[in-house]
């Protein structure tokens, strides 16, 4: 009974078992998918096709748009035909490959605000030596950085769950493979897996809020020295999408994962759960749109365009 392998599949017992309510949520669930995918590749359009968005802040901002679209679909079409179907069974594969891909671009997604965190203050406190600092080569070191970083991350909680064994439950009191409500599931003992759970979220999160909080530290004393009131609103403004996303994203990363496991409430985590999982990807592009001019002018120029052409 101690090899893991012996369990070849996990049963999802999803967020309810109320056949009126699980309608709701699956209508719920799939408008807020398809605004994920119309946001997110919108931007990433957008983006692509506007030469004045050709610079390191939209350069993140679109990837930040794929990694996104990438964790929210890793998890929402399941979700979907859990309720619509009541499609429960994951394989062990597919649980790990779900898990994974959740993992590293929610990771990725991490060390991409780090970076834009970064990208703001190069512009904001040393704006004479942006252009030869944020190079080509700059950004593409940071995003392949990120998707990198977001990749170890994977492997290593991939390596320490799946190492577990699963001989007593498949049963996962989650909507996906999450990896405390996988790992509550083994026969082994967790303690020294959960440690390295806590330790690998701790790392990756302290870090990103770390160059976040002294970027954004010498970005606000650099505000403070502005004498032009345009100038300060200007900047705030810049500033103020990428900090919204921040709040949002850290804020509910922080609460879901750096928690014992004594304090986990199975129900509760699966409603805070479609937060991150499905929220915030469709607030990302919403929250970066609507605050962002050089996008809005983007978008309308491109809709101008598209008339001309019909």
């Amino acid at each position: 009974m101690e090899n893991r392998t012996e369990v070849i599949e996990f049963i999802l017992l999803g967020l309810t078992s109320d056949p009126d309510l699980q309608v709701l949520l699956f209508i719920t669930f799939l408008i807020i998918y398809i605004l994920t995918l119309v946001g997110n590749l919108g931007m990433i359009l957008l983006i692509l096709l506007d030469s004045r968005l050709h610079t390191p802040m939209y350069v993140f901002l679109g990837h930040l748009s794929v990694v996104d679209l990438c964790y929210s679909t890793a998890v929402t079409p399941k979700v979907m035909a859990e309720l619509l179907v009541g499609d429960q069974v994951i394989s062990y594969t597919a649980c790990a490959t779900q898990m994974f891909c959740f993992s590293g671009f929610a990771s990725a997604e991490n060390y991409l605000l780090a970076s834009m965190a970064y990208d703001r203050y190069t512009a904001v406190c040393k704006p004479l030596h942006y252009t030869t600092t944020m190079t080509t080569s700059m950004c593409a070191f940071l995003v392949m950085g990120s998707y990198a970083c977001g990749g170890v991350t994977a492997i290593i909680n991939i390596g320490n769950i799946f190492s577990l064994s699963f001989c007593r439950s498949r049963v996962v009191h989650h909507f996906f493979c999450d990896m405390p409500a996988v790992m509550s599931t083994s026969c082994s003992d967790i303690h020294v897996h959960e440690l390295i759970l806590i330790y690998a979220a701790s790392f990756n999160i302290f870090f990103g809020l770390l160059v976040i909080l002294i970027s954004y530290t010498f970005i606000f004393q650099s505000i403070q020295k502005m004498h032009s009131i345009s100038g300060r609103q200007k900047t705030i403004s810049t500033c103020a999408s990428h900090f919204t996303a921040v709040s949002i994203f850290y804020g509910t990363i922080i609460y879901m994962y750096l928690r014992p496991s004594s304090s986990y409430s199975m129900d509760f985590d699966k409603f805070s759960s479609v937060f991150y999982t499905m929220i915030i990807p469709v607030l990302n592009p919403m929250v970066y749109s609507l605050r962002n001019k050089e996008v809005k002018s983007a978008f309308t120029k491109l809709i101008s365009e598209a008339k001309l052409s019909l």
